[in-house]
């Protein structure tokens, strides 16, 4: 498979690249580095075209040879993607205008894409591209990171720190406590279950499990015992999400008793 992350220079391309490359195990070609190699490159058409040529005959060796490959690097035209041809084009569309003017010129932007990343946040989007082109298998024996929570309801907050969250060990335990009927608990474990999928499960696919625990009010653990007790703390916007206020607007539409 080959892998064409292009977008203006300063987009973020080879941070992606360099996350995404370790999640997918691929091969990694970077327009640069390649460029290091070759003494008749220049940044004309015909030079970008060569480029994009060497770039595609490099990707196609090693894909020939059952890897997946990686290959970021501007491609601004049409015809330099044609000569790449990817099976997979990812387009990094953070920015409006890059550094070289002349590249701003000539820079065409793609009809066609299967990513579009909108926003510099390479791990994020290096687990949900990674997600898409080879699922992910969970594995008990990976670190894991857990998520304990009532989530009356699962909202933005709880979203946002799920994504803060996945960044340090790649897959997430959900923790629902047992409380419905409990106070102002009004959901039951099903109900959270499929709130949650719903959020998570086109993006993180198999990299999360959602569990019906005691409720669990005491965290206690010994000492040196191994755990990281981290608190995330979010924006003053997210943070400022409320689940009691969330209830009441469903109250009063009419969606909730």
């Amino acid at each position: 498979m080959k892998i064409l992350i292009m977008g203006l220079p300063g987009a973020g391309k080879t941070t992606l690249a360099s996350k995404l490359v370790k999640l997918l195990n691929a091969k990694w070609l970077n327009a640069d580095e390649i460029r290091k190699k070759a003494n008749d490159w220049d940044f004309s058409i015909e030079g970008r075209n060569r480029q994009a040529q060497r770039m595609a005959d490099l990707a196609n060796k090693y894909k020939l040879e059952g890897n997946i490959v990686i290959a970021d690097f501007v491609c601004p035209t049409p015809k330099g993607r044609e000569l790449f041809a990817p099976d997979v084009l990812i387009w990094v569309d953070t920015i409006k205008e890059g550094r070289f003017e002349d590249t701003n010129k000539v820079f065409i932007e793609p009809e066609k894409f299967d990513f579009r990343v909108t926003e510099k946040n390479a791990e994020i989007w290096s687990i949900k591209i990674a997600n898409k082109i080879k699922p992910y298998q969970w594995d008990n024996k990976k670190p894991t990171a857990q998520m304990l929570g009532r989530w009356q309801p699962w909202h933005l907050g709880h979203q946002t720190l799920f994504e803060e969250i996945i960044r340090k060990t790649g897959q997430v335990i959900i923790m629902v406590r047992d409380v419905q009927g409990l106070d102002d608990n009004p959901f039951d474990f099903n109900t959270i279950k499929e709130t949650i999928d719903e959020k998570l499960s086109p993006d993180f696919k198999g990299r999360y499990k959602i569990i019906l625990v005691p409720n669990i009010t005491n965290i206690c653990y010994g000492r040196g015992v191994g755990y990281k007790l981290e608190e995330i703390v979010l924006p003053d916007k997210i943070q400022d999400i409320s689940a009691t206020k969330i209830r009441k607007q469903l109250r009063d539409q009419g969606k909730l008793k």
